[in-house]
C-alpha cells in the first residue's frame, strides 16, 4: 500500500534530473554554436590586449601539440559572454568568497590598485645596470651632471595599512640609491600621497604633481618654477587600466592637464620613425583610444625632443623615464631650453648614441617602482 507513494517520488526525482540534464545541454550546446559561429573578438577594451585568433591548423601543428596549446588560448579569450564572466567572477570573489583580491587587483579607500611583491633584486640589479651602461656610454666623459629619482607606486600608500603583501619599499629605495651611485639622488616621495594618483589607474595625476616637478627642477637647476597653470578638464570619463583589469563596475576618474603660455608655444618633435614629426605636448587623439592616458607626450614614444623657445639659459635636460614621465616632463619645460625624453623600453641604450647627441646635458633618470622591480622591458 506505500508503494505508490515511492514510486511518485522517484519519477519527481527521475523528471526533475532529466530537466536538469537537459537545460544544461542545451545551454552548453547553445553556447557551442554560438562560440563557432560569432565572429572573433579582435580586442579586448577592458583589458587593452589584442585577443587570440583560431590557431594554424596543420598536421605539423596537430602532432607537436602547438595547435592544442594555441586552441585553448583562443577559446578562453573567445568565450561567449566572456566580459560578463569576468565581472561575474569578480563579484563572487569579493562578495560570496570574501576574497581581498581578484587576480592582484584589490580596492581599498576608494580605489583599485594591484598587488606588487615580492621586492625583486634581480630586477633592481637589471634596472641599475642598464642606467650604468648609459652613464659609462655616454654620460661619464661628457660630465654630465646626473640626477636619479624614484616615482612609488600607489601600493607605497595603501597595500601594508589595509592587510594586502607589499614590499619593503624603504629597502628598495636604499638599495637603488646605492646601485646607482653615479647619480644624485633626488627623494620626492614625501611630496605625493594616494589622492595623487588615479583611483581607476596607476598613474599619478598631472594638476597633482606641479610641486614634485618644482622640486625636481630646483634641485637640478637650482631655481624652483613659479608657473601658475591653467588646469583643463578632457570632456569624456577616464576608465584607468585596473578598470578592465578588476572587472568590476566602478565609477571613472576625471582626466585633467596643465596649460601655460610657454607649454602653448614649446616645439615638439617625435623620432619614433627615425625621422623628425612635429607632435605636441598633449595628443587629444589619444583622448578616444584604449587608454586616455597616453595623451600626454602621445604614451608610448622611444625619443622626443621639447624645445621651449622662452627660456634663454640654453640648458638642455635628457630624461630617461617610463609613463610617469609623460605626465612629469611638461612641466619641467620651464628650467630648460631643449628636453630629450627617452624611454628605453622602446630603443636600444646601445643605440642612443646613433640618435642623440649627448654633450654635457643635465639627466635625470625617473622609473616608478613598478617598472624597478620588473625591469626585463628596459633594453
Amino acid at each position: 500500500m506505500k508503494s505508490k507513494p515511492v514510486n511518485e517520488e522517484k519519477r519527481f526525482i527521475f523528471h526533475r534530473n532529466f530537466v536538469l540534464v537537459l537545460v544544461m545541454g542545451v545551454v552548453l550546446f547553445g553556447l557551442s554554436v554560438y562560440c563557432w559561429l560569432k565572429p572573433e573578438d579582435k580586442f579586448s577594451e577592458s583589458e587593452r590586449r589584442v585577443l587570440k585568433s583560431f590557431p594554424k591548423l596543420t598536421a605539423e601543428t596537430i602532432i607537436n601539440g602547438k595547435f592544442m596549446k594555441e586552441f585553448e588560448d583562443y577559446s578562453v579569450d573567445q568565450f561567449p559572454f566572456r566580459e560578463e564572466f569576468r565581472t561575474l567572477k569578480a563579484y563572487a570573489s569579493y562578495g560570496l568568497l570574501g576574497k581581498k583580491d581578484n587576480n592582484g587587483i584589490y580596492m581599498t579607500e576608494g580605489h583599485l590598485s594591484k598587488i606588487e611583491y615580492p621586492m625583486q633584486i634581480s630586477m633592481l640589479d637589471n634596472a641599475a645596470i642598464r642606467m650604468e651602461e648609459i652613464y659609462n656610454l655616454y654620460l661619464r666623459d661628457e660630465n654630465s651632471k646626473c640626477y636619479f629619482s624614484i616615482v612609488p607606486d600607489k601600493n607605497f600608500y595603501l597595500a601594508k595599512e589595509n592587510g594586502y603583501p607589499a614590499m619593503d619599499y624603504d629597502n628598495l629605495f636604499s638599495y637603488m640609491k646605492e646601485k646607482v651611485d653615479f647619480a644624485k639622488y633626488i627623494d620626492i616621495t614625501g611630496l605625493l600621497d594616494l589622492q595623487d594618483y588615479y583611483k581607476t589607474d596607476t598613474h599619478w595625476r598631472q594638476e597633482e604633481i606641479v610641486d614634485v616637478a618644482q622640486f625636481l627642477q630646483k634641485e637640478m637647476v637650482g631655481v624652483s618654477s613659479d608657473t601658475k597653470y591653467e588646469v583643463k578638464e578632457v570632456p569624456v570619463p577616464f576608465y584607468g587600466v585596473y578598470c578592465g583589469q578588476s572587472a568590476l563596475s566602478v565609477e571613472p576618474d576625471k582626466l585633467y592637464y596643465l596649460e601655460s603660455e610657454a607649454l602653448r608655444d614649446c616645439i615638439v618633435t617625435s623620432y619614433d620613425t627615425g625621422k623628425p614629426l612635429p607632435t605636441n605636448i598633449y595628443n587629444m587623439e589619444k583622448v578616444l583610444g584604449h587608454d586616455a592616458y597616453e595623451m600626454f607626450l602621445s604614451g608610448t614614444s622611444a625619443l622626443q625632443v621639447i624645445e621651449n623657445p622662452k627660456v634663454e639659459n640654453q640648458k638642455e635636460l635628457i630624461v630617461f623615464r617610463d609613463s610617469f614621465g609623460s605626465s612629469l616632463v611638461p612641466l619641467l619645460v620651464d628650467g630648460y631650453s631643449k628636453i630629450t625624453v627617452i624611454d628605453i623600453r622602446y630603443v636600444q641604450s646601445k643605440m642612443l648614441g646613433n640618435l642623440v647627441d649627448f654633450h654635457g646635458q643635465d639627466t635625470l633618470f625617473i622609473y616608478s617602482t613598478i617598472i624597478l622591480n620588473n625591469s626585463m622591458s628596459l633594453r
